[in-house]
C-alpha cells in the first residue's frame, strides 16, 4: 500500500435501468446516463470512473472506450477507466491503440483494467473457442504488456497473428495506467505480479477479510521478483441514501431482479431478504446505507486490505438514473471525506 490517501472510485456495466413510470430506458438512453453519472462524479471530486464491457441485455455497454471519450470531453479531473475490459475476445493491438486515444482525448486519464470477464457471450460473438480460454488470456495479456512498452514489438503466438518489428500508434504521454481485475485465484494474482499489472480484486460476494492472503501473496510474489510495490484495489457493489433504511429498500428489489435474471441461467437460488442483510454487514461484500455506515465498512475494508483504491459499483440492475445521481454525490461529499477522515485517524 502507497503512503498517499486511498483513492476512491466508481463502477458500472452501464445497466439498463427503469424509469419514473417503470419501464425499462433504452439502450442509448441508459448510455447517456452513464456519462452524465461520469460528469457528477467529476464533479463531486471522485478519483476514478469506469465502465464495464458486456454484450446481453441487461448491459447498454458493449464498447466501454467510446463512452467513456464521451464522458472525457465533458470532465476535467476524473480518471476514466474500464471494469473490466474483456482482453481474450479482443485484440491487444487495437486495445492499445484505442485506449492511447482516450488517454489523449483526456489529457492523461485514461485506464485500463483487464480481465478474463465473468461472462463469457463475447467469445461466440467474435468467434472465440472457449476451449481456449485460459491460453486466449495468457498470450493477450503478454502481448499488451509488451505494447506497454511503446517501443516496436515482435511477437509469436497461437490465437492471433505473429509481430515484427510492429510499432503501434498513437504514443501516450506518459504510460497507461494499467490493471487487472482478479476474481481470487492464488495463480491470477502470481500473474498479475509478474506481469507487473495494478491488482484490482472483484469482491461481490463474502467478507474482505478472505482477500488479505491474497493481498499478502501479490505483495510476498513482487517483493521476490525485487520490483518495485503496485497498487492494490478492490471493486465491490453498493449503494448511498440519505439513510439506512432508505438505501437498502432502494437498492434490494433492483439488485433483486438483476441477480435473479443472471442467476436463473447459473443455477444460483432465488436472491433473498435473508441473503441481502448478510450482504450488508461485515461477512458481506455490499457496502450499502446512509453515509456514515458506508464510509465505516469501506474504511474498514481499506484498512485490513491495505488498498490503494477502493471502487463502489454504484449501479445496481434496475436500479433508477436518478437515484444513482444521489448516490453519486453522497459518495463524493460525504462518503469519500469521512473514510479519509477515518483512515488519517490511524
Amino acid at each position: 500500500m502507497t503512503t498517499t490517501p486511498v483513492e476512491l472510485g466508481l463502477d458500472t456495466f452501464g445497466d439498463v435501468t427503469r424509469g419514473a413510470t417503470g419501464e425499462l430506458l433504452s439502450d442509448a438512453e441508459t448510455i447517456r446516463n452513464v456519462v452524465e453519472q461520469a460528469v457528477v462524479a467529476d464533479e463531486v471530486g471522485l478519483a476514478f470512473f469506469g465502465v464495464g464491457e458486456h454484450h446481453r441485455r441487461e448491459f447498454a455497454v458493449s464498447s466501454p472506450e467510446i463512452v467513456l471519450a464521451a464522458a472525457a470531453s465533458r470532465t476535467r479531473n476524473i480518471h476514466l477507466g474500464t471494469a473490466v475490459t474483456v482482453l481474450s475476445s479482443d485484440d491487444p493491438v487495437r486495445l492499445y491503440e484505442r485506449f492511447a486515444t482516450l488517454d489523449a482525448v483526456s489529457g492523461g486519464r485514461a485506464e485500463v483494467i483487464l480481465g478474463r470477464g465473468s461472462f463469457t457471450e463475447s467469445f461466440p460473438l467474435f468467434g472465440f473457442d472457449l476451449a481456449d480460454y485460459e491460453v486466449l488470456f495468457e498470450e493477450r495479456l503478454d502481448l499488451f504488456g509488451m505494447l506497454r512498452s511503446e517501443q516496436p514489438v515482435t511477437w509469436q503466438g497461437r490465437t492471433r497473428p505473429a509481430l515484427s518489428g510492429a510499432d503501434v500508434f498513437p504514443k501516450t504521454e506518459n504510460g497507461l495506467r494499467t490493471w487487472i481485475g482478479v476474481g481470487g485465484s492464488p495463480e491470477s494474482v502470481v500473474r498479475t505480479a509478474h506481469h507487473g499489472y495494478g491488482l484490482l480484486l472483484a469482491i461481490i460476494g463474502g467478507a474482505a477479510t478472505r482477500f488479505r492472503p491474497y493481498v499478502d501473496l501479490f505483495h510476498r510474489t513482487r517483493a521476490a521478483m525485487g520490483a518495485e510495490l503496485l497498487p492494490v484495489g478492490v471493486h465491490s457493489p453498493g449503494h448511498v441514501a440519505d439513510s439506512d433504511e432508505q438505501a437498502w429498500e432502494e437498492l434490494y428489489s433492483a439488485m433483486k431482479a438483476n441477480r435473479d435474471a443472471i442467476g436463473a441461467e447459473r443455477g444460483w437460488p432465488p436472491y433473498s431478504r435473508l441473503q441481502f442483510q448478510h450482504d450488508l454487514g461485515p461477512e458481506g461484500s455490499v457496502y450499502a446505507g446512509s453515509p456514515e455506515t458506508v464510509a465505516k465498512k469501506v474504511a474498514a475494508t481499506v484498512r485490513t486490505l491495505g488498498l490503494d483504491r477502493f471502487d463502489l459499483k454504484f449501479s445496481n440492475g434496475t436500479l433508477a438514473h436518478e437515484k444513482m445521481l444521489r448516490s453519486i454525490e453522497l459518495y463524493g461529499t460525504r462518503v469519500a471525506p469521512l473514510v479519509h477522515d477515518m483512515l488519517a485517524d490511524d
